[in-house]
């Protein structure tokens, strides 16, 4: 609707006061004047809405608006704050799409604003409006750009800040946890530790009463042996667990031989808690692996077979070849594993025997055939024994 003579001439001072407008002549003033309204509105009022359908054309007449962009984070980030004099809305009214930022009232804010087809009709018949116009917007579209960046700036030296504390609160808790595993794992290889260095204690002392018997006295040293092989089994596990990565010493070897390591090392411990050991090689030529290490896993699994079957059983290590890969399969005859254990099988110190050893023996085994670029597989059930599977590239 028109407006009174006194509110045009509001209109007209203030619109003489615009920078942008300032190379418009009277004439345009004038028809500016007569198509504006005026709206005002209280501080953290929504002026419009990005998406909203553009309508209206505003300019500050007082107070302060913020522009702010929508973010994926259902944040918003601030792109500009336009006061006194400045115009904003025009873009969407120009290029007829919905409003690309939403405008906030940052203070008590009183506005004109021209509807969107008295302004389209202003811009096409005035071309000096239409130049002041998109000078401004120029203008306004550049300073966004600089306030844009300098809000990323904020924002990323936040995020570095908040980053490097992240990094230290990390690094704290890695040495924490780590002093922790030492202690733990300390503990436990002291304690198993004890086993063999008391069975050698008592082997040497046996020894000493065999001294007019060389078959007995050989057999104590070959125990002793043993003894010590599981000592420093022991030991391996600690450094390799400890690295956190496995290097291998690759060499050829073979099934046959690896069973004949794990006969000469393992086969007394397994007959003495009534376990027969069945060993089957159909792969009958050499393999290469790091033997030494791929050894213990073998000792580990075996280990894990007897302390499955405290009243005796039977152990069947066996090796074929089969689609390019060597596969061993260790199956044991004894109480089988929960679904819940099978689960955790593979957690540093977890351990459901309660018959000793670090809780590390499976992590080894499986860091030391993946190493080999190798996979291994696991079945079990209560009551009905274990079945492990490891299998490795034949290389050769």
């Amino acid at each position: 609707m028109p407006i009174d003579e006194t509110t045009a001439a509001t209109y007209r001072a203030f619109l003489r006061r615009v920078y942008f407008l300032k190379n418009i002549t009277e004439q345009a003033i004038d028809d500016l004047a007569a198509l504006c309204s005026e709206a005002s509105f209280p501080a953290g009022a929504v002026i419009f809405v990005e998406g909203d359908v553009a309508d209206k054309f505003y300019i500050v007449m007082d107070g302060k608006v913020e522009v702010r962009k929508s973010m994926r984070d259902e944040r918003s980030s601030l792109l500009a704050v336009h006061g006194a004099g400045h115009f904003f809305g025009e873009m969407a009214l120009i290029d007829e799409l919905p409003r690309s930022a939403t405008l906030i009232a940052r203070e008590a804010t009183r506005t004109l604003f021209i509807a969107r087809d008295d302004f389209q009709r202003l811009i096409r018949t005035d071309a000096s409006i239409a130049l002041s116009v998109m000078t401004s917007i120029s203008l306004m579209i550049r300073n966004s750009n600089e306030t844009f960046v300098e809000d990323l700036r904020e924002r990323n030296a936040r995020l570095e800040i908040a980053l490097s504390e992240l990094k230290d609160a990390q690094d704290e808790l890695v040495r924490n946890e780590r002093l922790s595993t030492i202690g733990k794992f300390s503990s436990l290889i002291l304690h198993d530790i004890r086993n063999p260095l008391a069975a050698m204690k008592a082997l040497t002392e046996i020894a000493g009463l065999h001294a007019a018997d060389p078959a007995a006295i050989a057999n104590d040293l070959k125990r002793m042996k043993a003894e010590i092989l599981r000592m420093e089994r022991l030991a391996q596990e600690f450094l390799d667990y400890s690295r956190g990565e496995i290097r291998l010493a690759m060499e050829v070897s073979s099934p046959e031989r690896l069973f004949s390591r794990l006969r000469e090392g393992f086969g007394d411990k397994l007959m003495d808690s009534g376990i027969e050991l069945e060993l089957e090689d159909r792969v009958g030529k050499p393999v290469l692996v790091d033997e030494e290490r791929f050894s213990r896993a073998l000792f580990n699994l075996a280990d894990n077979a007897r302390k499955a079957m405290p009243h005796g059983g039977k152990l069947r290590v066996a090796a074929e070849e089969r689609g390019g890969r060597t596969i061993f399969t260790v199956a044991d005859t004894g109480e089988g594993m929960s679904a819940e254990t099978l689960a955790r099988i593979y957690e540093p110190f977890f351990s459901k025997s309660g018959r000793g050893g670090t809780g590390l023996g499976m992590l080894i085994v499986k860091n030391i055939v993946e190493a080999h670029e190798g996979e291994i597989g696991i079945k079990s059930s209560v009551g009905e024994g274990t079945v492990v599977t490891v299998s490795i590239p034949s290389r050769i």
